[in-house]
């Protein structure tokens, strides 16, 4: 897709929409009784905890998107900061590798809700089948243009955010918001509840998918910020309503105990039979919309990399080379892991890069870009303490979680090194010029 005609490009309503789409996905469908599992009958404080350290975290995305606007960003963020090479394409490669988990947790949340019409739990094989299904479908519509995805998001989130503010008006009228005074805070208290946020902040992190389409937005300098402060904010309310709203109509053992789909069975108390149907029907209008912007994204920042040669050319022989990437490992994701650690795995990952996009920031551009220290000092020590937590939680409940994150940071550290070499001369120079004549990688409209 080449952003030739202004016609073709998002608005600010547009990019919204799609940062929107693809956190109001498995973030409030599936996530809400992973959180409260280790949080206890505090977890929709946590979902506003959450949304307290992404708004930090979210300041230095902000900064970088107004200095510099363009597809791939957080590439190109990584690149102004530490210049090209293996940490770069390192960090890069795990902000794209995270978005793709992203996209297999909305792919089996799909399947698990859907199927929760005919009373099939999670674990049935038809949950990476239908998750599959979505995926290749969601290949079909990114191959179209900008203003279709656009369209298509913006009319997604319209849905999105009524239906669910439905729900949490209707589950905080019926319910009775439980008294947090004395109340257990999970099995491990405040330790798990500071490891439950790695979890709500994945819930957030769909902000990022704006900062990887800025040359796709119409004025990127001014409405890429403000697209991100909008969005996060959107998300933080609906959030933390709808927690209240299934901690007010559930008990944690209940939620726990349907963690997969814990807001379809929150919304049987209220709404009765059509409860049921309603969440599906808004959960897959929520997944469907939600894949489709993060394959975009995704493939944005992969055709990036392609592009600063941080990983091998695309083919241009494939059509769409970055999209059927994209969605290959999406596929494979979808098929080999269940939602508890494709959330798991996502929120390491993210962590990491996301560490390293304010470091990169705080240590090598001052005096390049205005930013305030003290927010970003902030917002790394809020990361590094709830990463430390989690990764202890994970070790002790789950280590095989632990074990497919740090083999996969090593095997994607190990394979930039190998590749940088490749563009290293017999003097030690690199050389990494921009392909600038590059497609992206998508194929034309």
């Amino acid at each position: 897709m080449k952003p030739s005609s202004r016609g073709k490009k998002l608005s600010l309503l547009g990019s919204v929409s799609l940062g929107t789409g693809v956190m109001i996905g498995a973030g409030i469908f599936v996530l809400p009784g992973q959180v409260a599992e280790l949080a206890g009958i505090y977890f929709p404080v946590a979902f506003l905890a959450g949304a307290v350290v992404t708004g930090f975290s979210a300041y230095s995305y902000v900064k970088f998107s107004n200095a510099y606007p363009s597809s791939g960003g957080i590439a190109n963020f990584l690149r102004k900061s530490y210049g090209p090479g293996t940490i770069t394409g390192t960090y890069s490669l795990l902000m794209y590798v995270s978005m793709v988990i992203a996209e297999s947790l909305l792919a089996r949340t799909f399947g698990t809700y859907l199927l929760r019409l005919f009373n099939v739990e999670s674990t049935s094989r038809l949950v990476p089948i239908l998750g599959v299904a979505l995926v290749a479908a969601a290949f079909a519509v990114n191959v179209s243009s900008n203003r279709t995805i656009g369209a298509t998001a913006t009319v997604t989130a319209v849905i999105k955010i009524a239906g669910i503010a439905l729900l949490a008006a209707g589950g905080l009228a019926v319910g009775a918001i439980p008294e947090l005074r004395g109340a257990a805070a999970g099995d491990s208290g405040a330790y798990a509840f500071v490891a439950a946020l790695a979890l709500t902040i994945l819930a957030y992190k769909g902000f990022t998918t704006i900062t990887n389409q800025g040359a796709e937005i119409r004025n990127p300098h001014r409405n890429v910020g403000r697209s991100i402060i909008i969005s996060v904010g959107v998300c933080a309310v609906i959030y933390v309503a709808l927690a209240l709203s299934v901690a007010a109509n559930l008990g944690v053992p209940e939620i726990v105990a349907a963690k997969d789909y814990a807001l379809a069975q929150a919304a049987q108390p209220v709404f009765g039979d059509w409860g049921l149907w309603f969440t599906v029907a808004l959960a897959i209008v929520a997944t469907v919309s939600g894949i489709i912007a993060s394959i975009f994204s995704a493939s944005r920042l992969l055709a990036m990399l392609s592009a600063m040669k941080q990983i091998p050319r695309l083919s241009r022989r494939l059509g769409h080379p970055a999209l059927l990437f994209t969605v290959l490992l999406a596929i494979a994701l979808t098929v080999l892991f269940d939602l508890t650690r494709i959330a798991a795995i996502g929120a390491i990952f993210y962590l990491v890069m996301d560490i390293a996009i304010h470091w990169g920031l705080f240590r090598h551009l001052r005096g390049v870009v205005d930013y305030r220290p003290p927010v970003l000092v902030a917002a790394m020590i809020f990361d590094v303490v709830i990463l430390s937590a989690f990764v202890a939680l994970k070790v002790q409940r789950d280590p095989l979680v632990v074990a497919v994150a740090a083999a996969g940071i090593l095997l994607v550290l190990v394979t930039q090194r190998l590749f940088m070499i490749t563009h290293t001369d017999s003097d030690g120079v690199m050389h990494m010029e921009m392909d600038e004549d590059m497609d992206m990688g998508m194929g034309d409209d």
